[in-house]
């Protein structure tokens, strides 16, 4: 076999283990959204105490193991729909470029992840009438302050901040995820006339027009100063 044709099978099989991974990846989202959508659907007709994993399984036509290996409890799973939807947006916000400006990373991570679709108003509804269940609801906050940190680091390294000592990577964090929170609240009543993504984007526009930059924080420890002053 030639060098060229080496190149050219080594290039097929990686591309065909991309593939593989890729539809591996796809075949586990789904099983765990079908999962998900079960909880939530048998939570709002029987009630959380009335619905046991075993019950959610069967509902999806798997194994309570199956199910154990995506969610810890059946809690976690009417949760993961607003959960997943706040970690995806972390992801993109790790892949936008370096050298982006943070806020304009974060507006470009929220704004890209609405532009692939809008939330299901029916299925809002059901998700809201789910978590009104203390348990469910408490789950859902201890997801939710998980994924604002992780997202506060992020925006604390891009904007080379210290989280300790600038209130700037947790403010601008918890801003975003309460704008998600709003424009979803908001595209649930079904009065805004133009798309999911410029609901988001008008948002956006009012909730950062009075929020700069922040300068770099000099020395670890040091008390930031305020943004009147820099």
């Amino acid at each position: 076999m030639r060098a060229t044709q080496v190149c050219r099978y080594r290039d097929d099989v990686t591309e065909g283990k991309r593939g593989e991974s890729s539809l591996r990846e796809f075949k586990k989202n789904a099983a765990r959204e079908a999962l998900s959508r079960a909880a939530v659907r048998l939570v709002v007709e029987r009630g959380l105490e009335n619905v046991r994993v075993e019950d959610i399984a069967a509902e999806v036509g798997v194994s309570p193991r199956t199910f154990n290996n995506y969610f810890s409890s059946k809690e976690e799973a009417v949760c993961s729909v607003s959960v997943d939807r706040r970690s995806q947006l972390l992801d993109a916000l790790r892949a936008r470029p370096e050298d982006e400006p943070v806020i304009e990373a974060v507006t470009g991570a929220l704004l890209g992840l609405c532009a692939a679709g809008a939330p299901d108003v029916a299925y809002l509804a059901r998700v809201r009438a789910a978590t009104q269940n203390p348990g469910v609801w408490g789950e859902y906050l201890k997801a939710h302050v998980a994924v604002e940190e992780a997202m506060t680091v992020e925006i604390a390294r891009r904007s080379g901040t210290d989280p300790e000592t600038d209130l700037f990577p947790r403010l601008l964090a918890g801003a975003v995820s309460s704008a998600m929170r709003v424009a979803i609240g908001h595209w649930s009543e079904q009065v805004w006339p133009g798309s999911f993504s410029s609901l988001v984007a008008h948002v956006l526009d009012q909730l950062l027009a009075g929020m700069p930059e922040p300068a770099k924080t000099e020395e670890p420890g040091a008390a930031p100063q305020p943004a009147a002053t820099r």
